[in-house]
């Protein structure tokens, strides 16, 4: 039976990736990013093993090992650990390879963004015999589709906003700023920056107490689905419930909702919208909710 190696990090994607690989015949061997799987994720494998997250090198010996044709990269890796006083001292503590090293201070010498370094690492992975695949490869049950994807509708002043603030977001994510910003009544209240989006949906709710705002999120043109695909969770529709959001625009087969029906009903339960944005905003808050498909 064909296998495919998860590299997992937080949250549960890689759970659900892994569920999304056996339903698809493949046995899935799970290399568990040290401190940061989750703890449901062993049970969904067929092998696994925790593996530090800089040794790469460890990770294609591993897969190759287990007979593994492909690999994924998903799960969280928060952008501010590279930013963090004791992030050398950390690398030294999980006792990297030479070729974190080498990746590090030479080909990410003078461009440390997250996304160029996950691009890098991708590339350099599958030379090294391990083809890192597209993400969603296996969670396209779990991507958000065109229209409406809750019970409620945007309300006129949501649709509003959404056509007001999505050329904007698109605009921000080209230039690698954020992929999510926040509005109200064709005001950007802020724009996701190393924060995250959870940090940037609280620093929204202190901006507009009053509440009744947009959250938009989007992939950046051009993004390198192999790693860091934008995500909705369970926790993002709690923590933008109390902030104050009331309707979520993301972009329709670009945003992972993290485990859909959970989402879905999450948001319904909180009164929140979720819409699917493909191409005009316009026409996908006028497409009728369909859920067979990501792009509709």
């Amino acid at each position: 039976m064909p296998a495919t190696a998860i590299i997992a990090g937080q949250g549960d994607l890689p759970r659900l990736t892994a569920l999304g690989v056996r339903a698809a015949g493949r046995r899935v061997i799970g290399l568990g990013l040290r401190g940061m799987f989750d703890e449901a994720f062993p049970e969904a494998c067929d092998e696994f093993r925790s593996v530090s997250f800089l040794r790469p090198t460890g990770w294609a010996r591993a897969a190759r090992r287990a007979g593994c044709e492909d690999a994924i990269l998903i799960g969280r890796v928060g952008k501010s650990v590279m930013h963090r006083r004791r992030f050398k001292f950390e690398m030294l503590q999980e006792i990297p390879d030479f070729y974190v090293f080498d990746l590090w201070y030479r080909k990410l010498r003078f461009d440390r963004r997250s996304a160029t370094l996950l691009r890098t690492l991708a590339d350099d992975l599958a030379e090294r015999g391990l083809n890192i695949v597209d993400s969603t490869t296996y969670l396209q049950d779990h991507l958000a589709t065109v229209g409406v994807n809750t019970s409620r509708q945007p309300t006129a002043a949501e649709a509003g906003d959404v056509i007001f603030g999505w050329s904007l977001l698109k605009k921000t994510s080209e230039l690698d700023i954020g992929q999510a910003m926040a509005v109200r009544q064709r005001d950007v209240i802020s724009v996701e920056a190393l924060e995250g989006t959870d940090s940037m949906i609280a620093r929204s709710g202190e901006l507009c107490p009053r509440g009744g705002w947009t959250l938009l999120k989007t992939s950046s043109p051009g993004h390198d689905a192999r790693s860091d695909v934008p995500t909705i969770g369970e926790l993002t529709i709690q923590n933008a419930a109390a902030a104050g959001c009331t309707c979520i625009a993301v972009g329709a087969g670009e945003v992972i909702l993290a485990n859909r029906p959970k989402v879905l009903a999450a948001a319904d339960a909180a009164g929140i919208a979720i819409v699917g944005i493909k191409g005009d905003p316009a026409a996908s808050l006028s497409a009728a909710n369909r859920m067979d498909t990501p792009d509709g």
